[in-house]
């Protein structure tokens, strides 16, 4: 198979409910899917949070992995499961409020772009549906930390 079959749930998923068919930036698109869930889980304890973060995690190995194969494409650009995952994470314990979703967004979307050192390292090296995930996560934890920087001595 070279298409997504939008009957296969790990398709549906993967592709961000069909947001990562965007012909035009569909990592961004994917992103923006990530929006409303954060929003139903943004009040949950940050431990309950947390562990929402690291299932779709781990499950989006194995999306990215099955998308992947099925597609013969390692990470096409359509499988936009680790964006929706990275922006869940750059948004952990951040305040709530649409100026902080939006510099949430803004700061992982430079990271997952530009991908510095090591997101660009990761995304090279390491292969599989891990590969295809981690290089969003720690895109996450960099917004995160930089979203956390900017509540705690700036304001």
């Amino acid at each position: 198979m070279n298409s997504f079959d939008m009957k296969n749930p790990v398709h549906i998923l993967a592709v961000g409910f069909g947001s990562g068919l965007s012909p035009f930036a569909p990592g961004t698109m994917g992103t923006l899917v990530a929006i409303p869930l954060y929003l139903l889980i943004a009040g949950l304890p940050l431990l309950a949070y947390l562990a929402i973060c690291l299932v779709t995690f781990v499950i989006g190995i194995w999306l990215c992995e099955q998308t992947s194969k099925d597609l013969g494409v390692h990470d096409h650009g359509g499988i936009v499961w680790d964006e929706i995952v990275g922006y869940l994470v750059t948004m952990a314990g951040a305040p709530f409020g649409w100026p902080w979703i939006l510099a949430g967004f803004i700061l992982f979307r430079i990271f997952d772009i530009l991908k510095p050192w090591p997101i660009r390292w990761l995304d090279k090296y390491v292969s599989g549906g891990f590969g295809i995930m981690i290089d969003d996560i720690v895109a996450g934890l960099f917004s995160a930390a930089i979203l956390q920087l900017a509540y705690h001595f700036l304001l």
